[in-house]
């Protein structure tokens, strides 16, 4: 039964992004979402065996074509998907057959010469730096009690850190105790694939990390061990969710509700805004092709406009 085949190659195919690639749970589970999509869409037809034999529809994924691909392209179009979400389907299909081209599962790669659909570089939403200052002052103690101060001085140095540094979700949550070199102000982190990049870190939250080593982690281990830098109460590894309550509380005070993301893309903006190059945020953000940290491109051309017009004796206005 070809379900039965595509079951088993997308097995393989999800186990080796797992083990070989290295890639996050969320990360393979997105894979696994979009290539199942192909899939149904290939079994649900069934094959026109009164059609000559190179017009058959394929039912697997093994025997799928080009036209099977651009097919089931128009029907996410045709089913309203954007073309950002229709990009990425296709990005996880090129993937699923270099695969299979590797392991000579195929000869021919359906995938090819099918163009990305076009996508509008979107700029990512930032906060104001005024913002910024406001949401990173915002956790406010609830209590006098110890714990409650310890957990208000994690919040904030969190938000600090996160900024600082332009991390991800999961690479905040994931930071260990060893990672942190406060002493040389750097922090080693673990982005996608699990690789390691090393950040640096401002004086405010190297002033923000050292007070929660002191005074707020010791309350929350509870004289246990754990490995991680943040802690819950009891010592407990924080959850991405737990994440996302923190930020969101956080920019409450802003009056606009910031993702964890935002603040990720705030640091990028700010930076790029003060003169830095792109490769430098590029290295920082963990990005690994230079394309991605284009969408900032158009920042870096309004400064270096701006700077042209104050500068320059023929851009003056008289």
């Amino acid at each position: 039964m070809a379900s039965d085949v595509n079951s088993r190659l997308v097995s393989g195919f999800l186990d080796y992004l797992k083990i070989e690639k290295g890639l996050a749970p969320l990360t393979v589970a997105a894979y696994a979402t979009d290539i199942g999509q192909f899939t149904g869409f290939l079994e649900k037809r069934k094959p026109a065996t009164s059609l000559p034999a190179k017009t058959l529809r394929a039912t697997s994924l093994q025997s799928a074509r080009r036209d099977d691909v651009r097919n089931f392209i128009q029907e996410l179009f045709a089913n309203s998907v954007d073309g950002r979400s229709v990009g990425r389907k296709l990005s996880a299909l090129r993937h699923l057959y270099r695969y299979m081209l590797l392991d000579k599962m195929i000869e021919h790669d359906p995938t090819l010469n099918i163009d990305s659909p076009r996508q509008w570089k979107v700029l990512p939403k930032a906060l104001a730096r005024d913002e910024m200052e406001t949401m990173l002052r915002s956790p406010r103690v609830s209590s006098d009690h110890k714990l409650s101060q310890a957990i208000a001085t994690r919040d904030r140095t969190m938000l600090e850190v996160f900024y600082a540094a332009a991390l991800r979700v999961s690479e905040i949550v994931g930071v260990k105790l060893e990672d942190l070199k406060l002493d040389l102000g750097y922090m080693l982190v673990r982005g996608k694939g699990d690789k390691e990049r090393i950040v640096p870190l401002g004086r405010s939250a190297q002033a923000a990390l050292s007070e929660y080593l002191k005074s707020a982690r010791p309350v929350l281990a509870c004289e246990k061990s754990s490995p991680w830098l943040f802690l819950g109460r009891g010592a407990r590894a924080l959850t991405r969710q737990r994440l996302w309550q923190i930020v969101g509380s956080a920019s409450a005070a802003t009056g606009r509700h910031a993702s964890p993301h935002m603040l990720r893309h705030s640091c990028a903006t700010h930076m790029v805004e003060n003169g830095a190059d792109l490769r430098t945020v590029q290295t920082i953000l963990g990005h690994s092709d230079i394309s991605t940290t284009q969408v900032y491109t158009h920042l870096a051309l309004d400064r270096l406009k701006n700077v042209y017009q104050k500068h320059h004796p023929r851009a003056k206005v008289k």
